[in-house]
């Protein structure tokens, strides 16, 4: 039997299963099993659908396609932000593990909204396998609520019952580049935190509190927002500040950013002015000037590991597992140290 064509004056709009079965000359139900490989079905017919659906430029729904196979091949992932190189790197390791299985990804921002969190989960609804989820910001009490039941869930930096979360070591990361400044002879170590409410700043608040009380020295803290912008407005605050601190510990690398900028203004030089270290290791780290003496998380794995888990939960009947990154202290020029990497 000849191969049926179209040309692109004859494809109707918005091409249907149903167009394309009319097309072949077989059932909508045959073109289904085409699609989703579900046998048996002649070679010769397998071929005309599928010449069919070139020609009509046809793309099988994936909401289609899983009420059949249960499957769509796609992970939502949810954080609290798309924008910087953080979220940017959680999301390349998830994009590189979900690529070697043959998934796809939906991404969203909550912008740690609960709200948010509930609309993006109702819009994703029988469109994806499972969830990888964010949100920091948001209180494990009110977001078991908001995750779907039906499908497996994923969390990182946020423990729910009855879900595997994939954690940081953020307490213990804070307080080894603590311990680190005070062995370089510092005893005014200033710290700009994450914003309240925030389970990671709250982290590593209390490493910092926790190195600092082990050194018997008191804490110098200013709250931040994890951006750029509020690091530089508390680098200028510690400029201000007679006797000024000597080391400056950012929650994060991108309020490190900020700070380093508001102190190259003030005219303090780092690190012969003023130590100046961070948390999270983001790409750029390494290229400042001088390079960020930072306590490294291993942002890409986080989200490799996550994704792994999920699709082995989706195959095991949600096995739950808990898993805690660590994480090293890299020391740069930043911090007035010889280069180096700590454990």
């Amino acid at each position: 039997m000849p191969r049926t064509s179209a040309r692109s004056a004859d494809i109707p709009p918005n091409v249907t299963i149903r167009d394309v079965a009319a097309r072949a000359g077989v059932s909508v139900a045959t073109v289904s099993r085409v699609f989703n490989q579900k046998g048996p079905i002649r070679e010769e017919t397998v071929r005309r659908v599928m010449d069919v659906a070139g020609a009509l430029q046809y793309i099988p729904h994936a909401g289609a396609r899983s009420l059949s196979t249960r499957s769509t091949r796609t992970i939502g992932v949810v954080l609290p932000d798309l924008h910087g190189e953080f979220f940017s790197e959680v999301i390349r390791g998830i994009d590189l593990a979900a690529r070697e299985t043959g998934y796809h990804l939906l991404l969203s921002g909550s912008h740690a909204d609960r709200d948010e969190m509930r609309a993006v989960v109702q819009a994703v609804r029988g469109l994806i396998d499972g969830l990888v989820v964010m949100s920091p910001d948001l209180d494990p009490g009110a977001l078991v609520g908001e995750l779907p039941r039906n499908i497996p869930v994923v969390l990182l930096n946020a423990k729910v019952k009855g879900h595997p979360c994939i954690t940081i070591d953020n307490a213990g990361g804070a307080k080894a580049m603590v311990r680190h400044l005070v062995a370089l002879g510092h005893e005014r170590i200033a710290f700009i935190s994450g914003p309240p409410h925030n389970a990671d700043a709250e982290q590593r608040r209390r490493g910092y509190r926790a190195g600092l009380a082990e050194a018997g020295l008191a804490p110098i803290e200013i709250e931040g927002t994890f951006t750029e912008e509020s690091g530089y407005e508390a680098a200028k605050q510690f400029a201000r500040l007679s006797p000024q601190p000597t080391a400056v510990f950012s929650g994060n690398d991108s309020m490190a950013i900020g700070a380093l900028a508001a102190f190259n203004e003030a005219g303090l030089r780092v690190p012969e002015s003023v130590a100046l270290v961070g948390f999270d290791d983001i790409p750029i780290a390494r290229f400042l000037a001088p390079p960020l003496t930072t306590v490294k998380v291993p942002i890409a794995d986080l989200g490799r590991r996550a994704f792994e888990i999920l699709i082995h939960d989706a195959k095991d009947n949600g096995q739950q597992r808990n898993v805690k990154l660590e994480t090293t202290l890299v020391v740069r020029r930043s911090c007035g140290a010889r280069p180096r990497r700590l454990r």
